[in-house]
């Protein structure tokens, strides 16, 4: 009995092997030895109302950590495609992250993408999570790719913007896939053009937020960020020839919601990224422009909302490719405009600002496996808290955060 269940299984397996094109089994083991520190001082002085106050100097948190995904983020995946004839074929994408370094998340979720689609000649439909069309301009213009301490600042503050008011909790250690629309969305219907339009290229994407609705809308419970939180819509469109590559993105992501107080939240994207390849150097550049915004259903006389938070910022990079390595570097630079309305007898306060220098090097031992180092520093002004990574700033006890510097040693592996 046993062996015609072995039979009947192998047989089974050997008919979805022969109806699919191809499938692949994928993914990346990436570890480094990272380290981390961020540096607090005491900007107060004695004043006229307190003229024996002492200055506490700065604080520094620091963290050395065997970490993941310093160069290429860890994951594992599995890939598939069948020809359907006459140029339409169908095909799926189910990919991971993995936490090699403790091992404690595995193929618990396939938060990183979980798609399947229909393609031909009119292009590709695609449903299920995956990337957001205004992260790809942050990455694909990064040298560093957002990945490790070298992440350029429109990626860092961005993500900050772009997270949900009340994010549903985590189970176990798997990823949270309801927190955060800005680096990848859940729920999508998206389009993208055939590859064969001279170098023309994009796509247009919408999440539905899954929401209940109620009519009348005074059914509606009386919980915040339960009617719309969780919509996005984006799109993407650039034009990749021989060296040169440019594309424009935009996307909108609901990041909270009260029906009876009239509210929603979004958090709006625009950038522009572009890089040129010269042969004995590459270059990267990327401007961004966020905005987060509460929408007022209803507005009386005298009525002041929450003022929008806007985060402006520029990403410079270069890659030089020597013998069987490649030199990285970038500087990126964000400032926060939290449109303080004016107060008479008040001084305006200064806007937060930041930026980033990093640098790094990686070298080739075969196509997938490499040696790399990395290591950057940022600049905080004004209130800023942008960090490399590992802890946070201390700020209880009258501290505010200054510098932020990491490091990363690792090596990857892909296969």
């Amino acid at each position: 009995m046993k062996k015609s269940l072995v039979a009947l299984a192998a047989l089974a397996v050997a008919g979805v092997a022969s109806a699919q094109s191809s499938v692949t089994l994928f993914g990346v083991v990436d570890a480094s030895i990272s380290g981390y520190s961020s540096t607090s001082r005491d900007l107060n002085g004695a004043t006229f109302l307190n003229p024996f106050y002492v200055n506490k100097g700065s604080v520094k948190a620091s963290r050395t950590a065997l970490a993941n995904s310093g160069y290429n983020s860890s994951r594992l995946g599995f890939r598939g495609t069948e020809d359907l004839g006459g140029g339409l074929a169908a095909s799926f994408w189910l990919e991971a992250p993995i936490t090699n370094d403790d091992g404690q998340e595995g193929i618990a979720t396939f938060a990183r993408r979980s798609t399947v689609s229909l393609s031909g000649g009119f292009g590709e439909l695609r449903l299920g999570r995956d990337y957001t069309a205004t992260f790809w301009n942050d990455t694909v213009f990064d040298p560093f790719g957002t990945n490790g301490v070298g992440t350029n600042l429109i990626f860092s503050s961005s993500a900050q913007l772009g997270a949900f008011g009340t994010p549903a909790a985590s189970t176990g250690a798997a990823s949270n896939v309801g927190s955060s629309n800005y680096v990848r969305a859940s729920n999508m219907v998206a389009y993208f053009l055939p590859p064969n339009l001279g170098g023309f290229y994009g796509q247009v994407q919408y999440g539905f937020h899954e929401k209940t609705k109620y009519s009348p809308g005074l059914a509606t419970p009386d919980v915040a960020n339960s009617q719309r939180q969780g919509r996005y819509v984006g799109g993407r469109f650039g034009y990749a020839n021989g060296p040169l590559d440019v594309a424009l993105a935009y996307g909108s992501s609901t990041v909270g919601d009260d029906f009876y107080d009239g509210t929603t939240t979004k958090t709006n994207t625009l950038n522009l990224g572009a890089s040129y390849d010269f042969g004995p150097v590459k270059l990267f550049g990327e401007v961004s422009r966020v905005k987060n915004k509460v929408d007022y259903e209803t507005q009386q006389f005298g009525f002041i909302g929450r003022p929008d938070v806007d985060v402006t910022g520029y990403l410079l990079g270069v890659t030089v490719p020597v013998g069987a390595g490649l030199i990285r570097a970038s500087y990126s630079a964000v400032k926060y405009d939290n449109n303080q309305p004016e107060v008479l007898f008040e001084p305006r306060l200064a806007d937060p600002k930041a930026n980033k220098l990093a640098i790094g090097y990686v070298h080739n031992l075969s196509k997938r496996t490499a040696l790399y180092a990395t290591v950057a520093r940022i600049s905080n002004k004004n209130g800023a808290a942008l960090t490399v990574g590992g802890p946070a700033f201390v700020t209880s006890g009258g501290f505010t955060p200054k510098n932020s510097t990491g490091y990363d040693f690792g090596i990857r592996h892909a296969f």
